[in-house]
């Protein structure tokens, strides 16, 4: 899946833009124009995955921005993983089906962990679960509600039911270009054998170091590379 420590970037889709927002919060962050421009450049730069989110079906439960997902699908060339709005094992298996590479499965999975395995029947390796942490507790729907569950632990469960990978976001810093926590990654990159990728917080090129420093395989990163905070070259050579 990721071969070395590889910077991804995020194509966060929301009322078919370009958003990075803030926290988590619906209506937060800045507008940073098509997606498939941006993922045309990111591409251009050297990216060797997308990481592709629909942040209108996050929030709502389905899929609102599937044109501009296709879209992206059909302009580049590269692997692509994508999550926002899968309810469904069929979902899931649609995406893959029509090019997606991976699939990230957050509040279905939480909610139902044998679909993972479902999905891997037909897909094998093509689930990555994200779980989303807000002081400590897994979030779903959006980043709007607790679930109770402790991240280390809820990613090893995941693992045994056959997740490919675990995308753990520390929504305390995302987007607010505040800096990483390292702590918070570290245990989940230490509670299970699959490849961790990590999101939120980054803002410089020493957070992207920090983040290979604990092990996970991949960082995701939104709003440092919009701003021109450093370039991708620059963090993958790292």
């Amino acid at each position: 899946m990721f071969s070395t420590f590889e910077v991804v970037p995020a194509v966060d889709v929301q009322d078919g833009q370009v958003v990075q927002l803030v926290g988590g919060e619906r209506g937060t962050g800045a507008t940073y124009g098509d997606p498939v421009v941006a993922a045309e450049e990111w591409v251009a730069a050297g990216a060797r995955t997308l990481h592709l989110v629909d942040l209108d079906g996050a929030f709502d439960g389905h899929r609102e921005n599937a044109a501009a997902v296709e879209a992206v699908l059909a302009a580049v060339d590269v692997d692509v993983q994508y999550g926002g709005g899968i309810r469904t094992a069929h979902d899931a298996c649609s995406l893959l089906e029509a090019g997606v590479d991976r699939v990230i499965m957050g509040t279905a999975a939480v909610e139902n962990p044998a679909m993972v395995g479902a999905i891997n029947e037909d897909f094998p390796g093509s689930v990555v679960v994200s779980l989303d942490a807000r002081e400590g507790e897994v979030v779903v729907s959006g980043w709007t509600e607790g679930t109770g569950l402790d991240p280390a632990e809820a990613a090893a469960r995941f693992e045994d039911e056959g997740a490919a990978a675990i995308l753990f976001t520390d929504v305390d810093v995302e987007g607010r270009m505040d800096g990483v926590r390292q702590a918070e990654v570290e245990r989940v990159v230490q509670a299970v054998d699959v490849p961790v990728v990590a999101s939120g917080g980054v803002s410089t090129l020493d957070d992207v170091r920090d983040l290979k420093e604990t092990g996970a395989a991949a960082a995701v990163v939104g709003t440092a590379l919009y701003e021109g905070a450093f370039t991708l070259a620059d963090a993958n050579a790292i």
